[in-house]
């Protein structure tokens, strides 16, 4: 299905719900790709009696690709139309990488409302580049460097990525799945939302979040460290920080079956 956010801009939407008295989940995903890197929990979680809603962020995947805005602020603000469309309440929002960023704005914007417990996925958090109260990032140079190479060759350096994303070997489909995705998306989007996120520091955001909140980071993650993830953990009150072993930053698909079951603990509990 497709949601209105703004004039000529559609969301699209995917609510897998397994029936009456299912526990929402509301699935925020990571650049530079679309809901689709869910599927190993769309595979599993609805057969234990969750219902799975999931968007495309703007410019990415099956969503709309506007020239304009992708600001944290404007795409928490996408996430709310959406839980506000669909009338959704007490669900877990799960944040991955930039969607965790994302998800983290969402919840101090907006006083976290439709959302009761929020589960961060390698999240970008408290920011993508170095500063004083966030010093395990990127570098503001290399951030320009991956930026620049993408309006160099694109193809390349989602292959580059791909290679970076995850800590194992897990085959050259998968590697294919990964860049066929992020060229789903709009080539400039990308682009933006990298900007966005290497200008953006959500520490401030982080002290406003006021419901359960589990926090899972592969320690292997080359692109977000998992210092990060313990700075994040001690900014969000009452937070827990759960360490994947044999995960980089893919943490969704390198460990899919100990971050279902570590989810579907967290929402039950």
């Amino acid at each position: 299905m497709y949601i209105e956010v703004e004039k000529d801009v559609h969301i699209f939407v995917q609510d897998i719900n397994p029936g009456p008295g299912s526990k929402p989940i509301f699935f925020v995903h990571g650049w530079p790709l679309n809901h689709n890197m869910y599927q190993y929990q769309f595979n599993v979680l609805p057969e234990h009696g969750f219902r799975c809603i999931s968007m495309d962020i703007r410019g990415n995947g099956q969503s709309s690709k506007p020239w304009g805005s992708y600001s944290y602020d404007r795409m928490a603000d996408d996430v709310y139309i959406v839980l506000e469309t669909l009338g959704i309440q007490n669900a877990t929002l799960v944040g991955f990488s930039v969607g965790g960023a994302i998800s983290i704005r969402y919840m101090s914007r907006y006083g976290g409302r439709h959302i009761s417990k929020l589960a961060l996925v390698d999240a970008v958090s408290p920011s993508f580049v170095k500063a004083p109260d966030s010093p395990y990032g990127v570098s503001k140079e290399q951030a320009e460097g991956l930026i620049n190479q993408m309006y160099v060759n694109m193809p390349k350096f989602l292959n580059d990525v791909s290679l970076m994303f995850f800590n194992r070997n897990l085959g050259i489909g998968t590697l294919q799945w990964f860049v066929e995705m992020g060229q789903q998306s709009a080539s400039y989007a990308l682009i933006k939302i990298l900007r966005e996120a290497a200008r953006e520091n959500v520490t401030n955001d982080l002290s406003k979040i006021n419901v359960p909140t589990a926090i899972f980071h592969g320690v292997h993650d080359q692109l977000i460290p998992i210092q990060s993830a313990q700075l994040t953990q001690q900014q969000i009150k009452g937070s827990k920080l759960y360490p994947f072993q044999n995960s980089g930053h893919g943490l969704p698909i390198d460990q899919a079956d100990d971050l279902n079951k570590g989810l579907m603990e967290f929402v039950n509990s």
